[in-house]
């Protein structure tokens, strides 16, 4: 197998929110996945910390964090510094996006990740740290955008003071996402023509693209691609999921995937070719009772990659097995399956551990097949 990819998953997919239960999952659960994966090579991190958890910590346990790091051939490759607080066995939905890029305090928070991400890098290499796209697109008005500006020229001026003091090259990756304020690529390209950035920290910020959600945009991964790099745009990391898909009468199997903790975000395309787009399923569900013909829907349901099938619906596995061979062999990627605990019960399948380990081994045999590696 081939390992020359920078490939991880996110940790976020484990329960827990304090630093304890961030090493708790490391060694019960990502130590599991580099004996599967990566048993005789560096197995790389893709940690989720917490603002509580980011906080805690102090000098003393960052040291013997890397230490644990060092004596278990493991490194941080990335941080998700998107969900600010509880992700998991509560009610999420819009407030995984709070505080967004309006708020001082996700700045202070994305600041204190890049501070223990230093300590953890050695000079002279790259990483970064993956957040909410700006703010949720309900109640973000246009006035808004100074503040905004103003708070990520304060993280992206952080990161550059410390690569200038001989820290390492963090960049901040800005995550779009249905339903906020970056969803489709071409916003993005609108954002960044808008903030016009200094050059002096330019080159400390990029997109986290998420396959995910630009499979539930409709989008294609050719032309996003081709207009991001177009716009002078770096991809910083990529993070490897997949949607919930469906065409025709098919499209109300969706509705069995409605359950209380994440937003599920939805895009439905008419037999014209109009996009419809919805906040969650229930959204959705109401659109479907007037009982007008459609041709196919798509979700934000981060659903297992190696799947083209789930039950009665799709996914998209297609958008994936032609995005990953179109990237540059050095961007990072990130697998991030985060809702194993909320499937159906029916189409829960293996062992997170299991599930991640058959993960990371189908992205890295698709990506060998596609390059002709063997």
């Amino acid at each position: 197998m081939n390992h020359d990819y920078p490939l991880t998953y996110c940790t976020n997919i484990h329960p827990g929110d304090a630093w304890a239960d961030v090493r708790r999952n490391l060694e019960d659960h990502s130590l599991q996945v580099k004996r599967a994966c990566s048993p005789e090579h560096s197995f790389p991190l893709g940690l989720r910390l917490s603002a509580p958890a980011a906080f805690e910590l102090d000098g003393a346990e960052i040291h013997r964090f890397a230490n644990w790091c060092e004596a278990r051939d493991c490194y941080v490759l990335t941080l998700n510094g998107f969900p600010y607080g509880a992700f998991h066995g509560t009610r999420v939905k819009e407030a995984v996006y709070l505080p967004d890029w309006r708020d001082p305090l996700r700045a202070a928070y994305t600041n204190r990740l890049a501070d223990i991400l230093a300590q953890w890098t050695p000079r002279g290499q790259a990483r970064s740290i993956s957040t909410v796209p700006v703010a949720c697109r309900s109640g973000f008005a246009a006035e808004h955008w100074t503040q905004v500006r103003t708070h990520l020229l304060h993280t992206l001026t952080h990161l550059a003071r410390l690569h200038e003091h001989g820290g390492p090259l963090i960049r901040l990756a800005l995550e779009p996402e249905p339903y906020c304020v970056l969803e489709q690529t071409r916003e993005v390209v609108e954002f960044f023509e808008r903030m016009r950035f200094p050059a002096s920290v330019a080159d400390y910020i990029g997109l986290c693209f998420d396959c995910c959600h630009q499979a539930v945009e409709f989008e294609q991964p050719t032309d996003c691609l081709a207009e991001l790099e177009r716009a002078g745009i770096r991809v910083v990391k990529v993070q490897v999921s997949s949607a919930l898909r469906a065409r025709g009468n098919a499209i109300a199997n969706l509705l069995a995937f409605d359950e209380p903790t994440y937003l599920h975000q939805a895009v439905l395309r008419t037999q014209d070719g109009e996009l419809l787009r919805f906040s969650d399923l229930p959204g959705l569900a109401r659109w479907l009772e007037r009982g007008e013909p459609a041709d196919e829907c798509r979700v934000h349901f981060h659903v297992p990659i190696f799947l083209a099938e789930l039950g009665e619906v799709g996914t998209t596995r297609f958008f994936l097995e032609d995005c990953l061979p179109r990237l540059a062999p050095e961007t990072p990627l990130e697998v991030e399956t985060y809702s194993f605990g909320v499937l159906p019960p029916a189409l829960r399948l293996d062992s997170p551990g299991a599930s991640i380990a058959r993960e990371l081994n189908w992205v890295r045999e698709t990506l060998d097949a596609a390059h002709g590696r063997h």
